[in-house]
């Protein structure tokens, strides 16, 4: 009897998993499942014969969204599947977990087509602190800027920034940069299956203002414990994911995995910074046990 088979989606502009994720393969093969790794652009790829298609490193995706949301629509068994993929993909899926009862982080949001003139651009943006531009579809720090705005020359560099995106028709994101990232970093949760895998720290990566475009600094994440109050706004996020599910696609879904950003918002409380359910790193690499964590919930799903 065949063993099943299991593709991991990446792309061409890589050609490989990520590097925590290279034990991944040999991983599943030890659960009997027969596993493949092709990207996800790669024309010449059969994927009638791929089996289970997970999406792991597509960091190309932001770039060419449309095509690669038409590849994700196209697969017989995806996950996350295509609905899902379709809606994390435009980071405007805050809005609707913001009225879901999720704490994000207040955001200015400018959209290309309002015509905004430079003026109208500078009079959206905060009047004291560092404040971050980025496009609403993005991955990782690409094209994000971190600028401050009492000093004329970086709220110029911001304005320039922000009428650029607009000018490419992309909608763009205006954040109040929070000073606890500086001093806390990041916590990520690491969901499989709904289930809580591991935690990690994620060292701050926007040190000063930094102009969109220089080159981002190798990201740092350590294993920590999560706090009660951040376990509790990581149920709060599924809910709301699961909510939005079922309310707006029609059906729920089990997510494979879901990563939920979190960092120390207004009066400490821990406030969502991002929801990835994409190609979301989930530093298998970073946490005890949490690679085969991994290559369980896939199996899982196998043999449902």
């Amino acid at each position: 009897m065949p063993k099943p088979r299991v593709t991991l989606a990446t792309c061409t502009e890589t050609g490989r998993l990520d590097d925590d994720e290279q034990g991944l393969p040999d991983a599943l093969a030890e659960r009997g499942i027969d596993p493949s790794v092709a990207a996800w652009d790669d024309d010449s790829m059969d994927w009638d014969d791929a089996g289970i298609v997970i999406v792991r490193s597509v960091h190309n995706y932001a770039t060419r969204r449309a095509d690669f949301l038409n590849w994700a629509g196209s697969m017989r068994k995806l996950l996350n599947n295509a609905d899902v993929l379709t809606w994390n993909t435009d980071k405007h899926y805050l809005l609707e977990l913001a009225q879901r009862g999720m704490p994000t982080i207040g955001t200015v949001w400018l959209e290309p087509e309002r015509g905004l003139t430079k003026h109208q651009v500078h009079t959206r943006f905060p009047s004291q602190g560092d404040f971050v531009v980025k496009p609403a579809v993005s991955a990782g720090a690409r094209d994000t800027g971190r600028y401050t705005a009492v000093d004329a020359s970086s709220r110029m560099k911001a304005i320039q920034h922000a009428y650029a995106l607009l000018s490419e028709g992309r909608s763009v994101m205006v954040q109040r940069y929070l000073d606890s990232v500086d001093v806390r970093g990041e916590t990520a949760l690491i969901y499989m299956n709904g289930i809580l895998s591991h935690a990690v720290e994620k060292e701050a990566m926007l040190h000063g203002p930094r102009e969109s475009g220089e080159n981002a600094p190798r990201e740092v994440a350590h294993a920590r414990q999560p706090t009660p109050e951040e376990l509790r706004l990581g149920e709060v996020v599924r809910a709301a994911v699961h909510s939005y599910m079922k309310d707006r696609m029609g059906r729920d879904a089990q997510l494979l995995f879901n990563r939920v950003d979190v960092v120390e918002g207004d009066g400490g409380l821990p406030t969502v910074m991002e929801v990835s359910l994409v190609d979301a790193s989930l530093y298998l690499g970073t946490a005890p046990g949490a690679l085969d964590n991994f290559a369980d919930a896939i199996a899982a799903r196998v043999f449902w």
